[in-house]
């Protein structure tokens, strides 16, 4: 598609001359005689570049500028002016112009800087996509753990990236990763280099969300000046995530179905039907076929929805993983804290595998991104964690305390743990401290300051 330019001029023989001459090369051309109808369109329709007059009727092509500069720091800006503005151009390039034009023009000179500014816009948003894909595919993106319900779900990733428009529906509790999987099916697809766009339905107030997922054509509603494409078309080629998905309401849920069956749809408002290419990735944290029975979920749109379906197991299902997700979160916050912590004390690392994890791996991101800010020397200890008391379920060995009362404060669920761990080796100090990892003088501390010597 053409690139969209508008020209911000208030000489009308200037501006009508410098549209004829652009539209002939094929660009999409807009154009503007004040400051106020430049804004005004840039806030209502996609711009690509701006051939900004400096000197306006009704103020300055620096507030032009501004305004263009604070929707989207992309957008190009080629300041015209004459002669003895020069000292305002440079202020414009100091606010982020492109380059600066003096009057009169040279519309060969013109249609060579427009070029190689948009030129340049393109290999901004290119490195940009590079930046963003390399970061959805650093080992913080990617699916960690090697249990079975893990490989499991990396089986099926690759499965479905080898499918080029299978719908995928991904269930599982928050915090269990829904997202990083979207982004390895899209990553890992052919449609990896096309756009990869995510919208939350729960996010978006109810109203706005039919707009955001299928644009609107000028005059939809009130606030409609210009036509706006919807998140499906911006995706066309790539893939479109779609989280909470039960969060829908029921009448987007039927133009989703069309979507899904026909690849088409219409704007708000529109009459035509627009074709896209896109794969759709659903998420729920929800009991979808629940919602189903209860009424609240469109049937049809389940079943279309789940043609291939992952369910993430929890965190509490898959504790095996916990000490490779604590290995990359340690390694991960001792490059960004520049830290040289090494891991956990076997203390530490027994408390997170009899935590019950409400809030997945999500929450132990957080809890080790705490203890990481708070470690002083080369190990996580107890003490640095921020875990509610009343989410220890069980203990480790036979005969141990249940640590799940929800009077119990974080040092107590220390003491009755490492109690009740010492009740296995009576009298024998020196055996407790090496399966503990630790000296007999440091077992001895830590008894002393829990009240247990």
């Amino acid at each position: 598609m053409s690139a969209s330019l508008m020209i911000v001029e208030d000489e009308e023989l200037l501006r009508e001359t410098l549209a004829d001459a652009l539209k002939s090369e094929g660009f999409r051309v807009t154009t503007a005689g004040t400051k106020g109808d430049a804004v005004s369109l840039l806030r209502f329709r996609p711009i690509d570049l701006i051939l900004l007059d400096l000197r306006l009727p009704d103020g300055s092509g620096l507030e032009v500028l501004k305004e263009a500069k604070m929707l989207s720091d992309e957008i190009v800006v080629i300041i015209i002016t004459a002669f003895g503005e020069v000292e305002t151009a440079v202020e414009a390039m100091k606010m982020g112009a492109y380059d600066v034009l003096i009057k009169p023009l040279d519309l060969d000179h013109l249609s060579l800087l427009i070029k190689r500014g948009l030129g340049n816009q393109a290999l901004q948003q290119e490195v940009r996509y590079l930046r963003q894909r390399e970061k959805d595919r650093s080992y913080l993106g990617e699916i960690i753990g090697e249990t079975p319900g893990i490989r499991k779900i990396k089986s099926l990733i690759e499965k479905a990236s080898q499918t080029p428009r299978t719908s995928i529906l991904i269930q599982g509790e928050s915090g269990t990763g829904k997202e990083l999987v979207a982004n390895a099916i899209h990553f890992q697809s052919a449609r990896a280099n096309s756009p990869f766009i995510k919208i939350n339905s729960s996010a978006i107030p109810e109203s706005l969300v039919e707009a955001e997922l299928f644009g609107y054509e000028k005059g939809a509603f009130t606030d409609a000046k210009a036509s706006k494409k919807g998140l499906l078309e911006l995706a066309h080629l790539g893939s479109i995530f779609l989280d909470e998905i039960s969060e829908m309401k029921p009448s987007l849920q039927s133009k989703l179905l069309r979507v899904l069956e026909e690849q088409k749809f219409k704007r708000l408002g529109g009459v035509s039907d627009i074709s896209v290419d896109v794969r759709i990735i659903a998420a729920t944290n929800k009991d979808l076929e629940a919602a189903v029975s209860e009424g609240s979920f469109r049937q049809d749109l389940f079943y279309r929805l789940r043609v291939l379906e992952i369910v993430l197991p929890p965190l509490r299902e898959r504790k095996g993983d916990i000490p490779l997700l604590t290995s990359a979160f340690v390694l991960h916050y001792n490059q960004e804290f520049k830290k040289t912590v090494r891991g956990l004390s076997p203390l530490a690392g027994r408390m997170l595998q009899e935590y019950f994890w409400p809030g997945n791996v999500r929450e132990l991101r957080n809890v080790l991104e705490r203890a990481m800010i708070l470690a002083e020397g080369d190990q996580i200890l107890p003490e640095h964690f921020s875990l509610t008391s009343a989410s220890f379920k069980t203990a480790s060995a036979p005969g141990h305390q249940d640590l799940s009362s929800y009077a119990l404060t974080l040092e107590e669920v220390e003491r009755r743990y490492l109690q009740g761990f010492l009740k296995d080796f009576p009298g024998n100090k020196s055996e407790a401290a090496q399966r503990l990892g630790v000296t007999r003088t440091t077992l001895r501390k830590k008894m002393r300051a829990l009240g247990l010597d």
